[in-house]
């Protein structure tokens, strides 16, 4: 059997922690800043993890990791 391959969009997107959870960035940061308060801006800065019901199907993304 082939080894499994994994999706390379996917790999530069999201991170696997120590744990076995994946980290993802938040989306709405890349352009039409100006009308977004800046407490908003500033938490979309951080990371999360990826939510429970799409881990699952994340993970089969990331096989190797």
């Amino acid at each position: 059997m082939p080894k499994m391959k994994t999706n390379r969009g996917a790999a530069k997107r999201l991170r696997r922690t120590g744990t076995g959870k994946i980290r993802r960035m938040r989306a709405n940061k890349s352009h039409i800043l100006t009308k977004k308060s800046k407490k908003r801006k500033r938490r979309l800065r951080s990371a999360t993890l990826v939510s429970a019901g799409d881990l699952k199907r994340m993970k089969r993304l990331l096989p190797g990791s």
